[in-house]
C-alpha cells in the first residue's frame, strides 16, 4: 500500500508509521476509512516508557486491521498534550466512536488506559497527559 501510495503521488520515500487501532482495530480502521474517525488518542506515559517519540504534523502512517493488512494511508495534520480531564468535546466527537459525546469517550478511554497502563505498572490519573492527533486520510486502496 505504501509503495503504491508514494508511486501515485510523485513522493520520496519519507518513511512511515504503521498501527492498528488496539481491539476493535477493524472497526476503527473502517470509521477512519468512511470519513468518521479523524482523530485519536494515546498515553503520553507510554511514549517516555518506551522512549518513542511524539506524533509529528505532517508524518504518514499505514492504518492496519487485525490481520496487519494495510487499510488506509493517513496523515497527522495536528497533535497536542493535554491532560485527559481537558481533551474537549470536539475531539471526542472527531474520533468518531459510539455516540461521539465527551461522557462516552472518557468512560471508554478511561477503562482503556487504566488497562494499557496497569501492564506496565502504571496506574491511570484523570490528569494524566494524554497525546490527541487529528489526521486525515490521503490514500486508500479502491475496492
Amino acid at each position: 500500500m505504501w509503495e503504491t501510495f508514494i508511486r501515485n503521488n510523485n513522493l520520496a520515500d519519507c518513511g512511515y508509521g504503521a498501527f492498528a487501532f488496539g481491539i476493535e482495530a477493524d472497526l476503527l480502521a473502517h470509521l477512519v476509512v468512511i470519513g468518521e474517525k479523524t482523530a485519536t488518542v494515546s498515553a503520553y506515559p507510554l511514549y517516555k516508557l518506551e522512549n518513542e517519540p511524539l506524533p509529528k504534523v505532517g508524518a504518514y502512517s499505514v492504518v492496519l486491521d487485525s490481520n496487519d493488512n494495510g487499510i488506509c494511508v493517513i496523515q497527522t495534520r495536528k497533535v497536542t498534550v493535554v491532560p485527559f480531564c481537558e481533551v474537549t468535546a470536539e475531539h471526542a466527537y472527531k474520533e468518531g466512536e459510539g455516540d461521539k459525546s465527551l461522557d462516552y469517550w472518557r468512560e471508554v478511554h478511561k477503562k482503556f488506559f487504566a488497562e494499557c497502563l496497569n501492564e506496565v505498572g502504571l496506574k491511570f490519573t484523570s490528569d494524566m497527559k494524554v497525546v490527541c492527533e487529528e489526521f486525515s486520510v490521503v490514500f486508500k486502496e479502491q475496492v
